[in-house]
């Protein structure tokens, strides 16, 4: 828009539009200019007063569908947990799939009065805390048919049952006596090595599990 006040580009003096003169088209300049200015606020302030578009809400993310979005990471292996062995019936088997439960390891001996007497215990409540509190035979100190005959006659075999006949888990636990149960906490510390009769037995592995 041009100024109404004369500027030094003007061609002319006669040629300038003053207020005086020619006012039908000053007016209609002024209303254009207005309604140009209304516009321009008309369209600012509808823009301001649409509803932003709401932000695009984010899928919760499923605990523990991946590594990398689960709750926790992998469960640390202890030490007391860190050893390897074959069972009775021939598979492999790994004390770290046990990390992060309590387990109980029962050394044991075919020829054993005792562990005959424990056997009757361990194979009544085993089954039921499998996936609390695990416990786990470890037969040494005889031949390998003598072991399987055992656990046979003490209807043993839905409780995994470690060949050790090389005695190498009772060293490492240092076992110098049957029947003993190594008793392993959820955090990989031994708390209590010994011997146990059944009702003891029971009663630390149910307040485990709990």
């Amino acid at each position: 828009m041009r100024s109404l006040r004369p500027g030094p580009d003007d061609p002319s003096p006669g040629h300038r539009m003053t207020a005086g003169r020619r006012p039908g088209l000053l007016g209609a300049a002024l209303v254009a200019v207005l309604l140009a200015a209304s516009a321009c606020v008309a369209g600012t302030d509808t823009e301001a007063l649409r509803p932003a578009a709401a932000a695009p809400t984010a899928t919760p993310a499923v605990a523990g569908a991946s590594p990398s979005t689960g709750p926790a990471g992998p469960v640390p292996v202890p030490d007391t947990l860190r050893f390897t062995g074959t069972t009775l019936a021939g598979a492999p088997f790994d004390a770290a799939a046990l990390a992060g439960r309590p387990v109980v390891l029962w050394f044991w001996a075919p020829w054993c009065a005792t562990c005959a007497a424990q056997a009757w215990t361990v194979a009544e409540i085993a089954p039921g805390f499998r996936d609390t509190v695990p416990i786990i035979g470890v037969a040494g100190l005889g031949e390998r048919k003598a072991m399987t005959d055992f656990v046979t006659e003490f209807e043993l075999g839905p409780v995994p049952q470690l060949d050790d006949r090389e005695g190498v888990l009772w060293r490492r636990f240092e076992v110098v006596e049957q029947s003993t149960f190594v008793i392993i906490d959820r955090d990989g510390r031994v708390i209590h090595q010994g011997w146990l009769d059944g009702e003891d037995l029971t009663r630390r592995v149910t307040a485990l599990a709990a």
